[in-house]
Parts: C-alpha cells; sequence; structure tokens
C-alpha cells in the first residue's frame, strides 16, 4: 500500500519563500497524475500542480510563474517549491498520486497535510 508524508509547511510572512517535500512509500503502479492540491477551510480542495502521467508538468494559473513542481530520479519524493508567497496561499497542502492498474479503474494516495501561513 502506498504512503504519502508531506513536510515543510511553516509560519512564514508574505514574499517568503518554502519548499513542501513528498516522500512516497510502497510500490506505485500506473501512476496517471503525481502532485500538490491545497484546501482552506470552508472551500473545496484544489489542484495546485502536478505531473501528467507522460512527465509534463502543469500549474494552476493562480500559482503560474511564482511556484515549481519537481521529482527526485525515483520519482519517490516530490517537491513543491513555493516563492513569493502571499497570504491567499495560506492551506493545507496535500500531497496527491492518482493510479489506474486496471483499466477502468482509479485510486488516490493522499498525504496528512502540511499547513502553510502566510501572514501579511
Amino acid at each position: 500500500q502506498v504512503q504519502l508524508v508531506e513536510s515543510g509547511g511553516g509560519l512564514v510572512q508574505a514574499g517568503v519563500s518554502l519548499r513542501l517535500s513528498c516522500e512516497a512509500s510502497g510500490k506505485m503502479v500506473s501512476v496517471i497524475q503525481q502532485g500538490w492540491y491545497r484546501q482552506v477551510p470552508g472551500k473545496r480542495r484544489e489542484l495546485v500542480a502536478w505531473f501528467s502521467r507522460s512527465g509534463l508538468t502543469n500549474y494552476a494559473d493562480f500559482v503560474k510563474g511564482r511556484f515549481a513542481i519537481s521529482r527526485d530520479n525515483a520519482n519517490s519524493t516530490v517537491y513543491l517549491q513555493m516563492n513569493s508567497l502571499k497570504p491567499d496561499d495560506s492551506a493545507v497542502y496535500y500531497c496527491n498520486v492518482k493510479v489506474s492498474p486496471v483499466v477502468g479503474s482509479l485510486t488516490q494516495y493522499w498525504g496528512q497535510g502540511t499547513q502553510v501561513t502566510v501572514s501579511s
């Protein structure tokens, strides 16, 4: 079974940078998406940045030019470099992996989340 653990969150001032990490354990098969979501209390969880199955990087419009997603050679650790942080970036950030080992199936794995708080 796949397990994901995030780290790197914290309380920072606007304009500061943070780098989040997500370490995966267990065998991941047929990964179709690997990336980061975030959620603010009272709002729906939103996709922030991710790798497609082909390995391309993708970003939500609200973080383009500020955030960068990367991963190690084994794809076991995913990072999210966050620059020029804004108060609106405050949220719990979740690591996520979507797999489809069987045609027509979809399974998601989530980390426990790491809190990012940006003060003004």
